[in-house]
């Protein structure tokens, strides 16, 4: 149901399940000895903890022990031997192992998104989306292992005499350092493959949700993965970060381009691999032919799943003149009928923000945007009744360039809207600033639709859907251009980055050189007369 601000009768309140009397968050409480058959997997010998508080109301929530450096080399020297062994066992082996993970993770789905929910504080809806994406990814990858990692025969220089077999070799030790948005799915998905490509994994989750991630390692383990296979280490990202780069053979970051950019230097350093998925000011754009009301529909899952702490969601919307007031209209009725709730239940549209700072933060862009003559058509505020960092889904009109929230990603329920004329115009400001993460377009004509998608500097684009097309489409790429992030998740891109190809030759019956008393000379003549007669075969 909507109300209205008794000081702002322009603004809506979005009300949701929040009564303390009946609201089963106000007195749950995750059982002590539960928390420790979680926090007992992580890496530890300091007798440090750091508190975890729950974004649903502040109360503390666990006390999750700290990994020193000498802890961070204890947890890859396992993990070294662990996958030795590993990487000797059978794709199906490993497949069948992923497959009761898939269903591990459907069996205890509840659990899980329990968990996320406290942790993160999202809308239930949008937690259930980490393990559905973790089973998809889970069963994708056990079904194609063969088709991604088996020797392939290549052809030989000479041919029927000369046989190349290329092999797919882990890579060794995969670091991964996930993020707290998806606290489940982030700390899982980009390992998933790692374990298949014959690889152990040193996992350093966000500390503000770690027990999420703990719970995918003992998940893991119950599926039949070898425990020390997947280590986890805690600590703060500045502290424990560079020490996972250091360790490890490949590193695979989700977060801040800004701290992306570290990553990728210290790799660089170490000569190692990376893969960075990092942040975005991701376009929306609803074309002249948009069915407006599907469009209104996606902007809105778009903009504010996961109260827009998603780096896929959308931040600008750019809409067609000749549709602009339509959809601007059903757009702001939709976001005005939202729920909010900072509440374990199902029913509420949007959650939690998950801290203070990100608080701070949305709340600085909306204010700095209305100084600067930004119009709030609806939202704009923080709803401490609803729970501690909840922020209104918010939409503004007149965003221009010298407001903070113009080129600088908000990561929180802000959307700016900007009309345009021309649709050559609208791509190249969808084009504008420094991210190329992931874009939306909906039109009713695919065809146009995909043509202008190829234009987008963008490494995803959803049509008629705002990101989950892509994202759940496990089988296809994902990832950033631009200073949204290089290399990319999931299809085969997302197995092949931790692995190392390697070409093994086998020569039969003659060699490579001069023989039976050839000289250099004629050996030379006779591999030119060749190298022209494969090319009349038409040959490679």
């Amino acid at each position: 149901m909507s109300a209205q601000h008794p000081d702002r009768p322009d603004a809506p309140i979005v009300d949701g399940p929040h009564d303390p009397e009946h609201d089963p968050t106000a007195s749950y409480a995750l059982e002590p000895e539960y928390v420790a058959s979680l926090t007992r997997r992580v890496t530890s010998t300091t007798g440090r903890t750091a508190e975890v508080r729950t974004p649903i109301s502040g109360a503390p929530l666990a006390h999750v022990p700290q990994s020193s450096e000498a802890d961070v080399a204890e947890a890859f020297a396992k993990a070294r031997r662990a996958q030795a062994a590993w990487s000797r066992t059978s794709l199906d082996h490993r497949a069948a192992i992923m497959m009761r993970l898939h269903d591990l993770v459907l069996d205890r789905q509840e659990e899980i998104i329990d968990l996320i929910v406290w942790e993160s504080g999202k809308a239930r809806k949008h937690a259930f989306d980490e393990p559905l994406h973790i089973a998809l990814t889970a069963r994708y990858y056990a079904r194609t292992v063969h088709e991604h990692l088996d020797t392939r025969r290549r052809p030989g220089v000479v041919p029927g005499l000369t046989r190349i077999d290329v092999n797919r070799v882990p890579k060794g030790v995969v670091g991964i350092i996930s993020p707290w948005n998806y606290p489940f799915t982030m700390a899982l998905c980009d390992g998933l493959p790692a374990l298949m490509a014959g690889n152990a994994v040193v996992a350093k989750p966000d500390s503000q949700t770690m027990l999420s991630a703990l719970l995918g390692a003992q998940l893991l383990e119950e599926a039949g993965f070898p425990r020390d296979l997947w280590q986890v280490v805690a600590g703060p990202g500045s502290e424990v970060g560079p020490q996972v780069i250091g360790g490890s053979d490949y590193v695979c970051f989700t977060g801040s381009t800004a701290t992306g950019r570290r990553v990728a230097a210290g790799c660089a350093e170490q000569l190692i691999g990376c893969s960075l998925e990092l942040g975005g000011k991701n376009p929306l754009l609803v074309l002249r032919d948009a069915d407006v009301e599907k469009a209104a529909e996606g902007a809105v899952r778009g903009s504010f799943s996961n109260a827009g702490q998603l780096c896929v969601s959308a931040e600008r919307l750019f809409v067609a003149d000749q549709v602009y007031d339509r959809f601007v209209e059903r757009f702001v009725a939709r976001t005005q009928a939202m729920t909010l709730g900072a509440t374990l239940e199902w029913g509420s549209d949007m959650g939690s923000l998950i801290s203070q700072a990100q608080l701070e933060t949305v709340t600085a862009h909306v204010e700095d945007a209305v100084a600067k003559g930004a119009r709030v058509l609806t939202g704009g505020r923080a709803r401490p009744d609803l729970g501690p960092y909840v922020f209104e889904p918010t939409i503004l009109e007149g965003v221009t360039p010298d407001m903070t929230c113009f080129g600088e990603e908000t990561f929180g329920p802000v959307v700016s809207l900007y009309r345009f004329h021309d649709e050559a115009d609208a791509i190249a400001r969808a084009n504008a600033g420094e991210y190329g993460l992931n874009a939306a377009i909906y039109s009713q004509d695919g065809d146009r639709a995909r043509a202008v998608a190829r234009q987008v500097t963008c490494g995803t684009v959803n049509i008629n859907e705002a990101f989950a097309a892509t994202f759940a489409s496990v089988d296809a790429p994902m990832g950033g251009m631009r200073q949204s992030g290089m290399g990319r998740r999931q299809g085969s891109e997302g197995i092949h980055r931790y692995t190392e190809t390697q070409s093994v030759a086998t020569q039969r019956l003659v060699r490579l050189a001069p023989m039976l008393g050839m000289s250099d000379e004629t050996y030379a003549r006779v591999m030119t007369a060749q190298m022209r007669l494969m090319k009349k075969l038409g040959r490679a």
